[in-house]
């Protein structure tokens, strides 16, 4: 039997295996007793080897279980499997699988040193080598490396290495942009609706974060679901975190997905805008009351805010004006455009993303403002 081995402790052996796709060979092979696969690779042991170019892998579980053959090649291998998935999906989550584990194998990384949820997604063909190169070049940074350990962070990370630097970008341009954005449309009302103001930029603030994080493409990390799941579940666990993102190979997306992407984010976006307006027009009311304790004339111009009517308003402008364009700028703007157009062009890529992120913020706060005026709840104020 030819196998070759290298462990990078000496607990963890890894044995590499190729197995030719003559039936004779392969037979006489899978009947000799071998160790304990952890994971076997499609390499030759040398070019010499009289098993150079094989096309068969076969895996053996940690619990010793039998030989299993997972997938075919030139020699005409089978296709599909007992899952009831179609040979394309089995085909790319071995292709995936197959690059993940190369790519290891170069780096002499141990499957058993990476988060469990990303062995995982390479043991079942979900990701493909390109993304755990960009995980084993993020974790060379002490603050990715950290943030790689939560899992939310991790699928948006190798999603798009971007994305703490559009938080960032987001988040800091907030409040200038909300701030000019409120003088643009109030001019010389901006005193007189100060109040109005604090409102708008404080639910701004709070809820700038999470319209990077829920439309953020994302890389697939989560666990199956159980099998007790509701078919709605089910549907919405299929679906991509971006409506437009790119699928990785081996995976697709149906339209009916997409659109389902659409509608999971605008529900979650609603229940964060309407959070936020909560606390920012609870506070700002707060701030009213007491300036007309020491203000007598600013307790004639000053109203409170409806809180209830401007929460729910700011839930639905968030669940789809700005769904929209966000999934718009993440999904075809950033990742379909100017991802492939400047991938190795990083600082110039994340200036261009700055200018249409401020850009989007600015609009936004003005399409806020038009929009609150016209269902009346806020109202122009006379001179």
């Amino acid at each position: 039997m030819a196998f070759t081995f290298f462990s990078t402790k000496l607990s963890t052996p890894y044995y590499y295996l190729t197995v030719p796709s003559s039936p004779h060979t392969l037979n006489s092979l899978v009947s000799q007793p071998f160790p304990t696969f952890n994971c076997l690779l499609n390499l030759p042991l040398h070019h010499h080897s009289p098993y150079h170019g094989s096309r068969t892998l076969l895996a053996r579980s940690r619990n010793g279980g039998s030989p299993v053959r997972t997938g075919g090649g030139g020699g005409g291998g089978g296709r599909g499997g007992g899952d009831g998935r179609g040979g394309g999906d089995e085909d790319g989550a071995f292709h995936n699988r197959r690059e993940a584990l190369m790519v290891l194998t170069k780096l002499r990384r141990p499957v058993e040193t990476l988060p469990k949820d990303l062995a995982a997604a390479i043991e079942a063909g979900k990701i493909p080598g390109s993304v755990v190169e960009r995980f084993l070049e993020l974790e060379k940074q002490l603050i990715f490396r950290w943030l790689l350990q939560f899992g939310g962070f991790a699928e948006r990370l190798l999603g798009d290495d971007l994305f703490l630097a559009k938080v960032a970008m987001e988040c800091g341009v907030g409040i200038f942009t909300k701030t000019a954005a409120e003088w643009e449309r109030r001019r010389d009302n901006f005193a007189k609706e100060l109040d109005f103001v604090f409102a708008d930029v404080v639910m701004a603030l709070i809820a700038d974060f999470m319209l990077v994080w829920l439309p953020a493409p994302t890389v697939s990390l989560r666990r199956p679901l159980a099998i007790s799941a509701g078919t709605l579940s089910k549907f919405f666990y299929g679906c991509p975190d971006n409506a437009f993102q790119v699928a990785l190979a081996g995976t697709s997306y149906s339209l009916l997905q997409r659109v389902g992407a659409i509608v999971r984010n605008g529900a979650k976006l609603f229940a964060v805008g309407t959070g936020a307006s909560l606390v920012g027009t609870a506070l700002t009311n707060l701030l009213i009351n007491a300036r007309k304790v020491f203000d007598k004339s600013f307790a004639v111009d000053g109203e409170e805010v409806p809180v209830l009517s401007t929460s729910a308003a700011y839930g639905t402008y968030m669940s789809v004006s700005s769904n929209l364009r966000y999934q718009v700028l993440a999904g075809v703007i950033e990742q379909r455009i100017l991802e492939p157009w400047l991938h190795n062009h990083k600082l110039v890529l994340s200036a261009i993303c700055f200018a249409f992120r401020t850009g989007n913020t600015f609009l936004g706060s003005l399409l806020w403002v038009d929009f609150v005026r016209w269902i009346g709840i806020q109202r122009t104020r006379e001179r």
